[in-house]
């Protein structure tokens, strides 16, 4: 029973040191390494209470502040954004100079992100950036404005940003993140010039059934006036001959025009469609022939 919690505050204590570049040995009370211990075990609405207990118990601003620190951790573990943002908050405004300061504005760039505050975490999370000498955690702040620019749609912007990690940071826990969104935002660029491309053609195709239609009408606009022009001819006897002509284009028209409402392809329609033209200049031809007899 001894051994397992001397190795747990000793895990306790590694996560602390990795997760916090730079802190010095200190002497932690009781509860906030029992609260450090929770969170190393995954167990964060836990963690968060022991910790909370911890701040409550503080007589130092830099206890106070540490044990903030470790509540807005487990807060974000948890997915408690808002309450990351509050408890960083009230870190910097109870510790403005201590240890974790230097901190808040990376992991509160986090918890932005995951709320949809994508610019103010991209000024939070650049300005860490610039500012840590750890190459670490540079890349992993870079990361997560690469994420927030990703998210805003500026995909040029995201995609030197992992460009970058990558190539300068190779050792990086983010480097295989980095490739994915890199391997992610060059498939959605060549979505969008398909897209692009589909968008192109349709209206092409509209343009064309739109000149279609057009054609159509002026053709069937002139048989009909054709046909006008036969039926007052008719009416004079010399005409009986063209009548049976007429009758016979007549019916042949009727079923072009069922054939053309039927045709469904654009090639069917282009050949319906001279033939119709076609029919309409042999009416002009024979209305032509007759009124010149």
């Amino acid at each position: 029973m001894g051994k397992k919690p001397l190795f747990l505050i000793f895990l306790g204590m590694r996560i602390l040191a990795l997760v916090s570049p730079g802190l010095e040995a200190q002497d932690l009370s009781p509860r906030l390494e029992r609260g450090i211990e929770l969170y190393s075990r995954g167990r964060w609405q836990d963690a968060a209470a022991e910790l909370r207990r911890a701040q409550a118990e503080a007589q130092t601003p830099n206890d106070q502040g540490e044990a903030l620190y470790w509540i807005a951790l487990s807060e974000l573990a948890a997915g408690e954004y808002e309450a990351v943002v509050r408890d960083l908050d009230e870190l910097l405004r109870v510790n403005p100079l201590g240890r974790r300061s230097t901190e808040v504005p990376y992991e509160k760039g986090r918890a932005l992100f995951h709320l949809g505050q994508y610019d103010p975490a991209v000024i939070l999370l650049s300005s860490y950036a610039s500012g840590t000498a750890d190459p670490g955690r540079r890349a992993q702040a870079l990361y997560w404005v690469g994420e927030c620019l990703f998210s805003l749609g500026r995909l040029d912007d995201a995609q030197d940003i992992f460009s970058h990690i990558i190539e300068e940071y190779p050792q990086s826990v983010k480097y295989e993140a980095a490739s994915y969104r890199l391997s992610l935002i060059n498939q959605k660029k060549v979505e969008g010039e398909l897209l692009r491309l589909l968008q192109w053609s349709h209206e092409e195709s509209l343009k064309t059934v739109e000149d279609y239609q057009r054609r159509e009408r002026s053709y069937d606009q002139a048989i009909i006036a054709y046909q006008k022009r036969i039926a007052d001819m008719l009416k004079d006897n010399r005409l009986e001959d063209l009548e049976t002509s007429n009758s016979e284009y007549q019916r042949q028209i009727a079923e072009l025009e069922a054939a053309l409402a039927r045709g469904s392809r654009p090639e069917d329609r282009m050949t319906r469609l001279l033939e119709l033209k076609t029919r309409a200049l042999e009416l002009r031809n024979l209305l032509s022939g007759e009124e010149n007899r």
